[in-house]
Order: structure tokens, then C-alpha cells, then sequence
């Protein structure tokens, strides 16, 4: 059985943790807003100092921000990794 490409499967979820004052947040959010207004994802935001944040920071202790979790999943911590986060959705184009 083959696995299915990403367009035939749900929309993934990506949850952005994010820090005030945080430069790599706001570009990390710049680009996902993009996609998801493209309807190539869904995506949440979270404050790491609500206490969402606080739970989902104690599970993955990342080094610095934000975390992004893929389908809830870890999928990095600081700069966002365009040309990962385009393999990990299927895009046969980096993300901007």
C-alpha cells in the first residue's frame, strides 16, 4: 500500500509557540499565515507564558523559539526550516 500525498489527506495543523519580543516568531508567523490563507494548513497560535503555552514548552523544552508541532508532533524550535516544512507538506516549492 502506498501512502497517500499530502493533498489527499486533512489539512495539517501546525501550532506556533511563540515569546514576546521574538524576531524568528514573527517571521515563522508571516510565512504560516501565508499558507494557511492558502488552505495549506490550519493554523493556532500559542503564548509560551499562557498556560497552554507552559504545558506544551514543559513536554517539548525547546532550546529557544518558537516551537512549531506538526499534527501535534515536534517539528522545530527557532529559525523555521522553509525547505523541511515544504517536504513535510508535500510542496514541490520551498515555502517562503
Amino acid at each position: 500500500m502506498t501512502e497517500p500525498r499530502r493533498a489527499d489527506r486533512a489539512v495539517p495543523a501546525i501550532t506556533l509557540i511563540t515569546s514576546p519580543g521574538c524576531h524568528l516568531c514573527d517571521d515563522a508567523h508571516r510565512v504560516l499565515a501565508t499558507l494557511a490563507d492558502e488552505r495549506r494548513i490550519v493554523l493556532g497560535t500559542v503564548d509560551a507564558e499562557s498556560p497552554e503555552g507552559e504545558t506544551v514548552v514543559a513536554a517539548h523544552r525547546p532550546s529557544v523559539f518558537p516551537l512549531v508541532l506538526l499534527d501535534g508532533a515536534y517539528f522545530s524550535a527557532g529559525r523555521l526550516p522553509r525547505r523541511k516544512l515544504a517536504a513535510a507538506l508535500g510542496l514541490d516549492r520551498s515555502v517562503a
